[in-house]
């Protein structure tokens, strides 16, 4: 091995010391509460070495994000239970609650703590999930055009409530909030099942969501077209931040 590769590899090393000390500080104490100091505590580094491989708190988190965003795109999903595009809707929204669990580190630090940066201020290495939601959409108003939702109704629309109904079982099971006896699976099912058969019911023909900021909360409005599936690039539920010093 040549000096060059040795050094490449060592850094290598380093910076992947520094991403998995970081999730579980972030994880553990929140993202807000995490300096530099901190983690170059835990590798038993200077912070000034912590920051020869990343410029700022906030590029440890983007570098971070990318693998889960990565993991999640990149697992395969479950192959719908049949033909109906039920399930194949079913099967693509339960494999956000999969993720939940086989890496909850990354759901956590991604969907739950408030205090992260948002993606969009580092768009540009994120294209892929813009890609991943366009597809996803698609295969909903594959469904609705099947006849497995109503005619109009909006396939952001469908994403969003069934991913948020998700989310919600999912949180409750990794933050410790669920009831003596619950099973956080069963739960997640019941909730992805009723939220379906009321989009197949006719709720979701006139919800609409507005896309571009997501910051307004659902509206019901009669007069309105159905909304496009052209969303503001981001994955439900959105990765927020409030100004934080690293």
């Amino acid at each position: 091995m040549g000096v060059k590769e040795r050094q490449e590899r060592e850094r290598e090393a380093v910076a992947r010391a520094i991403l998995d000390a970081a999730r579980d500080l972030f994880v553990t104490h929140g993202y807000h509460n995490v300096s530099i100091r901190k983690i170059a505590e835990r590798i038993e580094y200077s912070p000034a070495a912590i920051y020869s491989y990343f410029p700022s708190k906030d590029d440890i988190f983007f570098a971070l994000a990318a693998e889960g965003f990565q993991l999640l795109v990149s697992t395969p999903i479950e192959p719908p239970a049949s033909d109906d595009p039920i399930d194949d809707v079913r099967a693509m929204v339960w494999h956000y609650y999969v993720f939940s669990k086989s890496h909850p580190e990354y759901f956590a630090l991604m969907f739950i703590d408030r205090t992260v940066p948002r993606i969009t201020r580092d768009w540009q290495g994120f294209a892929f999930v813009a890609d991943m939601k366009r597809q996803l959409h698609e295969r909903i108003q594959r469904a609705i055009d099947k006849g497995a939702f109503p005619a109009g109704t909006s396939p952001h629309a469908v994403f969003r409530i069934l991913v948020t109904a998700l989310h919600g079982a999912a949180t409750l099971r990794l933050c410790s909030r669920m009831e003596h006896g619950e099973d956080g699976d069963v739960l997640a099912r019941a909730t992805l099942h009723a939220a379906l058969e009321g989009l197949r019911a006719g709720a979701g023909v006139n919800c609409h969501l507005d896309t571009c900021h997501g910051s307004t909360p659902m509206n019901i409005d009669h007069s309105r077209e159905s909304a496009s599936s052209g969303a503001h690039p981001s994955v439900i539920p959105e990765v927020r931040t409030d100004r934080h010093d690293s």
